[in-house]
């Protein structure tokens, strides 16, 4: 995939290509060359330290104790419905393994009873999830991948867990993640990305933030939040302060996996990012020489965020699944 090129129908290396094969894919195209039913799966809910709960959708159909398990931490306000959750479901049916999205919280479908909620570095709720996968699926290798805001939370796991992470998994994988969070920050909220892209997830994050004053009244200022416009504003009113952080800056500072990957020891990583990604800025991608010996980097000319589409008309997501899970699975031996 570091030299993928997509079907004829949709190329193009620019901003109008990079939406293309962003939009397409989650809205249009299939998980595989044919086309496949919803993946059937079955929930688990665990509670957390703290009093909350984590819920986990696991493929209904349970692999061989001893087979290898794919963890996957999704993207902002996804779930295992995702189209991308979906495909690497319907790959790992297939090659016989295990899968489970471990959601973050408020986002199975049901809001989570405390203040806080999950964020662009939450590496130690990461990390409490990956022990309990040690403890559910001691016999078989466990492998990770995370999409967008997963993929950089997976790498802040990684990174603060260093060596000790190799108890835990064999390898990870970030797909399309938002390595610099104030480059990032700053490109979502122009132009076409703040009125496609940002909106879509701003309405969503206010929804929730809102309906959690009525369980946590005075958390914040509701009206504040209603004329919020981007994520600069947004979490400054509420990730920030319900997470430890003293602003916005400060968050997006302490929790880019970006600038910390020349230290990242442990586990093999590998970290994909399409050049044309419509709002992770190609400039602001890791060069080479800026990561550990660890880290493997594709950065393919076109792909878009979490797109790559394959195949004829109306495509399918199935490379990237069978492209990232290749990868890991060289890391079973």
């Amino acid at each position: 995939m570091q030299h993928w090129r997509p079907p004829r129908w949709i190329q193009g290396t620019g901003p109008v290509g990079g939406n293309a094969q962003t939009l397409w894919p989650a809205v249009f195209s299939r998980h595989g060359a044919k086309p496949a039913p919803r993946l059937s799966v079955r929930r688990d809910r665990w509670p957390t330290p703290d009093g909350d709960f984590i819920d986990v959708d696991w493929l209904a159909e349970l692999p061989a104790p001893d087979a290898p398990l794919l963890i996957m931490f999704h993207g902002l306000e996804g779930s295992s419905r995702s189209h991308y959750a979906q495909a690497f479901g319907h790959w790992a049916r297939r090659e016989g393994w295990g899968f489970a999205v471990p959601h973050f919280r408020g986002c199975s479908g049901e809001l989570n009873r405390l203040p806080r909620s999950y964020h662009s570095g939450d590496y130690v709720e990461a990390g409490w999830v990956l022990d309990q996968f040690a403890h559910a699926h001691p016999h078989g290798p466990r492998l990770a991948v995370g999409v967008s805001l997963g993929g950089n939370v997976l790498l802040r796991w990684v990174q603060e867990a260093g060596h000790s992470a190799s108890q835990v998994v064999r390898a990870v994988a970030a797909v399309s993640s938002p390595l610099d969070l104030a480059a990032v920050g700053e490109s979502i909220s122009q132009g076409f990305n703040r009125l496609m892209y940002a909106r879509m997830f701003l309405t969503s994050l206010k929804a929730k933030a809102l309906a959690k004053l009525d369980h946590h009244p005075g958390l914040y200022d509701a009206d504040a939040v209603r004329r919020a416009r981007g994520f600069y504003e947004y979490d400054n009113l509420v990730t920030a302060p319900l997470h430890g952080f003293a602003d916005t800056d400060d968050y997006w500072a302490r929790c880019s996996a970006g600038p910390r990957l020349g230290g990242l020891v442990g586990v093999p990583a590998l970290v994909l990012n399409a050049r044309n990604d419509p709002f992770i800025p190609a400039a602001c991608l890791p060069r080479a020489d800026q990561v550990s010996s660890w880290v493997t980097l594709w950065q393919p000319g076109q792909g878009g965020h979490v797109g790559f589409p394959g195949g004829a008309w109306p495509g399918h997501v199935g490379e990237l699944p069978e492209a990232v899970g290749t990868w890991l699975a060289t890391h079973l031996a």
